[in-house]
């Protein structure tokens, strides 16, 4: 066996996984509609292409949104993250993209890598969000001007940083659930999937 074989660690597995939800989020925000398109700028990851925000206060607000949940990812604390879109007029939660994460608590452990290629990752998160954006196909129109929320749940003991509140779990009453692809690290494994609102048939 050679020493070629790239695997993948814990330090690199919370880093891919973060990746996944910065692009992620972009995404969701983008065909979702609740930025404008002309505040998105394209970029091409994973082989494909995709939309990032130029928003300055929605860039700042992902980046620490991001690296605080790496800093999570590589302690094993999270559970999962919740992007709740709302409508801005009623509050009315209109569509909820949960992601459940599951850690591997054993690699904090053990520092060898596991040996899942960096490349295979990427595929399968490639998947998961040519999965969201598709979801456009289904979804119902939003049609009122919408905020978004981010909602992360931790371990219990885990201390809420400043600037993180303490917030429910803004569910959404009769709701539509799809579940989407999940990938794995082999350290984390992320499952996803939206609940909309069910539009009222006439």
């Amino acid at each position: 066996m050679t020493s070629t074989l790239k695997g993948i660690t814990l330090k690199g597995s919370a880093e891919l996984v973060a990746e996944f939800f910065s692009f992620g989020i972009n995404s969701i925000l983008y065909q979702r509609g609740i930025y404008p398109p002309e505040t998105f700028t394209r970029v091409t990851h994973y082989d494909m292409s995709l939309q990032l925000t130029t928003d300055l206060k929605l860039k700042n607000y992902l980046t620490n949104v991001v690296s605080q949940l790496k800093e999570w990812l590589f302690e094993c604390t999270v559970q999962k993250l919740v992007l709740v879109i709302t409508c801005l007029e009623t509050n009315e939660v209109l569509e909820r993209w949960q992601f459940d994460i599951e850690c591997d608590k054993s690699a904090k452990e053990s520092s060898a890598p596991r040996e899942k290629s960096i490349k295979t990752i990427q595929d399968e998160i490639r998947s998961v969000i040519r999965q969201i954006t598709a979801t456009v196909t289904f979804l119902p129109l939003l049609e009122t001007p919408c905020a978004f929320d981010l909602l992360v749940y931790t371990d219990k003991d885990l201390v809420v940083p400043d600037k993180w509140e303490e917030s429910g779990p803004q569910t959404i009453d009769q709701s539509e659930e799809v579940r989407l692809r999940s990938f794995t690290t082999s350290i984390h494994k992320v499952n996803s999937m939206v609940a909309y609102k069910k539009t009222e048939s006439v």
